[in-house]
């Protein structure tokens, strides 16, 4: 019930508290015409979380943080910022919104050096590349050391601690990672989480699409498991870890030899 006594600033601004920071909404998306790889799926993202996206290959896993990015089109369904409706807006105003995305694959520029992929980062805004260079260097000190370094000569880890920092170059208030440690050494994998970690405690809020489910549940404050484009199952990362249905079907022995 609203307050009669509030006027409709104060309304709308009351219902944007109320918001999640960020929330998908009933999503039907696809990358072909009258394909759908994404069933009423859905998502939401409060402020200092950090959620994970989970299931088995070709879920739709990536297809949602792409479609949320407006990368893929969705058919149905919303996505909101704070409220705002952002359904299908262009990356780069996503990005002038606080939204940042590291891909998978082809995540830097191989040509150009790791301070130049750091600028590409505040293409939007390059009077603040001093600042937030020293920021997003002290969280990727390694980044600092190989500064002149061309890209494409990177390790496996450098060169996605290279793309989390571009992403962070323009400060965001939310992160969508689509598989951070694909590809990794479990070592370097085991690193990219502590810093996704770092960086979500450090105040971003993160959406983190994993292959690595158990890995990614035990950081994450909740969890979705996605199934043929929609919905299977979710709650909390520690509640997930010890669910048996989603152990059997969904995270496999490994869960279960951890937890023994």
């Amino acid at each position: 019930m609203t307050d009669n006594n509030l006027d409709d600033t104060e309304v709308a601004a009351a219902s944007a508290v109320e918001a999640p920071l960020l929330e998908a909404d009933s999503l039907t998306a696809g990358y072909i015409p009258g394909v759908n790889i994404l069933n009423d799926c859905g998502l939401t993202l409060d402020e200092g979380e950090l959620v994970g996206i989970i299931g088995p290959n070709g879920a739709g896993k990536s297809t949602l943080v792409k479609s949320m990015f407006g990368l893929v089109n969705i058919r149905n369904g919303k996505v909101r910022l704070r409220g705002e409706d952002i359904t299908n807006m262009k990356a780069h105003s996503l990005v002038s919104r606080g939204i940042g995305y590291v891909p998978q694959n082809e995540n830097v520029f191989p040509a150009l050096t790791v301070v130049e992929n750091l600028e590409m980062g505040v293409y939007l805004q390059p009077k603040i590349f001093a600042d937030r260079y020293e920021v997003v260097g002290e969280m990727f000190p390694r980044l600092v050391e190989r500064a002149g370094q061309r890209a494409g000569s990177l390790s496996g880890g450098e060169r996605q601690m290279l793309a989390m920092g571009r992403a962070l170059m323009m400060d965001p208030t939310v992160l969508l990672l689509d598989e951070p440690s694909a590809g990794l050494s479990p070592a370097l994998q085991d690193e990219v989480f502590i810093r996704c970690h770092a960086i979500n405690k450090a105040g971003v809020s993160i959406v983190m699409v994993e292959q690595n489910a158990s890995r990614c549940l035990q950081i994450c404050d909740r969890g979705y498991v996605l199934d043929q484009g929609a919905n299977a199952y979710t709650g909390t990362g520690a509640e997930l870890l010890k669910d048996p249905k989603v152990i059997e079907l969904y995270l496999g022995t490994l869960v279960k030899d951890h937890q023994e």
